[in-house]
């Protein structure tokens, strides 16, 4: 089973991720979790850092091509993976970026999506995004504006694909995030994704912590 997760920064997509991987091997069974990054903060911390701006089009080059690669070889592994696959972001996140940037989708992402094995669910961690920035300037790590976050909420909301994402309420307490996740996995996987079955594999928050 092939999951994908999409959202903004700050949404907890990686957090979650992890536990609910964590979560499926602590139950006996197998999974993998695999990220699909485009390198978008090392390349501002260096523009920043050596003086050299970056333009919005030669950054979504830079970024298309990194988190291309690192799509292609994610799918190589789940191919010869018999278990959860979760991978954390995707080519959507690609497309919302762009979307940010007033570039447009282009034909060789929308392509390569038709092409590669459709995840069996997407799911969105749908957050508001002045309670992302809050998250991001607590951790320290990331530099995002209000506009931005903003913004890029919108692109992904107008994804031709957006309405088949299945959304997770990321602005709730990290305990109901993970069990919002895995419930929707659990019903992914019996047929019932639409309207996630509650139970198998729920993860705590000591258990979540332990995965930062």
């Amino acid at each position: 089973m092939l999951i994908v997760l999409t959202g903004i920064d700050g949404a907890g997509k990686t957090t979650a991720a992890r536990a609910a991987v964590d979560a499926a091997r602590l139950a006996g069974g197998r999974a993998l979790l695999l990220r699909n990054h485009a390198g978008r903060r090392n390349m501002t911390q260096w523009s920043e850092r050596s003086g050299v701006p970056l333009s919005p089009r030669l950054a979504d080059a830079l970024e298309t091509v990194i988190r291309t690669a690192n799509v292609l070889v994610s799918h190589a592994r789940a191919r010869r993976f018999s278990g959860l696959v979760v991978m954390d972001r995707h080519l959507y996140c690609q497309l919302a970026l762009r979307s940010v940037r007033g570039i447009r989708p282009g034909r060789f992402i929308p392509w390569l999506l038709r092409r590669l094995p459709a995840p069996d669910l997407v799911i969105h961690f749908d957050v508001a995004p002045q309670r992302a920035l809050e998250r991001i300037l607590r951790r320290g790590t990331d530099i995002e504006t209000l506009e931005e976050l903003t913004a890029l909420s919108e692109g992904y909301r107008a994804l031709p694909d957006f309405p088949r994402f299945v959304l997770i309420d990321a602005g709730a307490t990290q305990d109901e995030v993970l069990a919002e996740l895995t419930d929707a996995i659990h019903g992914a996987a019996s047929g019932t994704a639409g309207n996630p079955a509650g139970g198998a594999g729920r993860i705590s928050v000591k258990q979540s912590t332990s995965l930062r």
